[in-house]
């Protein structure tokens, strides 16, 4: 027999009205208030949000001595990931295998 997978499913479950699931769901207001995400206390964001006024403050390092830029993938990595060098420069393991 041949299932008709796009085909919409239905159950006995489907019949309950929006109000008996309104009841099951709990209300988020009646929750602890204050509880931020602590990953993100400012709220939530947007994808496409313009962030133009936003400053951001970031340290940039200088080269570290141990360390060495691939010139393939362009990434800084640990002399202990350098391969070899060629004309271009350092290549790192994961670019040389």
């Amino acid at each position: 027999m041949a299932t008709d997978y796009d085909a919409p499913r239905k159950n006995e479950d489907d019949s309950e009205s929006i109000e008996a699931l309104k009841e099951r769901v709990p209300d988020k207001l009646s929750g602890n208030v204050g509880d931020e995400d602590s990953d993100n206390p400012s709220g939530f964001e947007l994808p496409g949000a313009d962030l133009s006024d936003l400053e951001l403050d970031v340290v940039v390092l200088p080269p570290q001595e141990d360390e060495f830029t691939c010139m393939n993938c362009f990434l800084v990595k640990h002399r202990s990931q350098l391969d070899h060098e060629d004309a271009s420069g350092p290549i790192c393991i994961e670019c040389a295998a």
